[in-house]
């Protein structure tokens, strides 16, 4: 391993120290684990069926049973019959849970006031890389499939020439920069592998 690689790990290891923290700090403040947090922050914006929920976090069934009912237990959240299908069960954010969802996000941390330090250039530069730095790794399956824009069939990447907004999202259809780029989105739709390959194409082309 070269010494710059070595150096980007390095700082990685610090970031996630300090993401950590943050995290057992604002979770635990509601009388949660940031697993348990991290769900209600999901399903408050969409119901969600178990696996689905043991796949975004990339952790076992039996893991993300164990949260699920935690949360259900401490009132935040509830199971309801999903309309699609009737053998499935669908957990949802109840009204507590909603606020509680809405308070750790709007909790600040040392880490969001750092990235507010970022020139929109340097926040695009770090979200294009980020992008795809999660890429590669899921393609050597050592994370979930994230719902982000690289992989999402709303995606128009390169498609304008002005170079501040390249990119076009056809669900908002509107343009935008790296700077915008999501890595996690409500509205990310799932393209087929031949369509995911064909964006990342476009998208790596500059």
């Amino acid at each position: 391993m070269d010494s710059d690689n070595t150096q980007i790990l390095f700082g990685f290891g610090r970031i996630a120290a300090a993401l950590r923290a943050g995290e057992w700090q604002a979770a635990g403040g509601h009388g949660l684990v940031p697993a348990q947090a991290e769900i209600l922050s999901r399903i408050v914006k969409a119901p969600l069926r178990a696996a689905d929920i043991a796949a975004h976090l990339g952790v076992s069934p039996a893991s993300a049973s164990d949260s699920t009912a935690a949360l259900v237990t401490k009132g935040l959240a509830r199971r309801e019959p999903d309309p699609a299908d009737g053998r499935a069960r669908l957990l949802t954010a109840t009204d507590v849970g909603a606020r509680v969802a809405q308070a750790l996000a709007a909790m600040p941390t040392p880490l969001a006031g750092a990235l507010d330090t970022l020139s929109i250039g340097d926040r695009g530069g770090l979200l294009r890389a980020l992008t795809i730095l999660i890429r590669a790794l899921q393609e050597a399956r050592a994370i979930p499939v994230q719902r982000m824009c690289a992989t999402c069939r709303h995606f128009r990447p390169n498609a304008h020439p002005d170079a501040a907004k390249p990119h076009h999202c056809t669900f908002v259809n509107a343009a935008f920069g790296d700077a915008a780029l999501r890595l996690d989105c409500g509205d990310h739709k799932q393209a087929s592998a031949e369509e995911a390959t064909a964006l990342w194409q476009r998208f790596d082309a500059t």
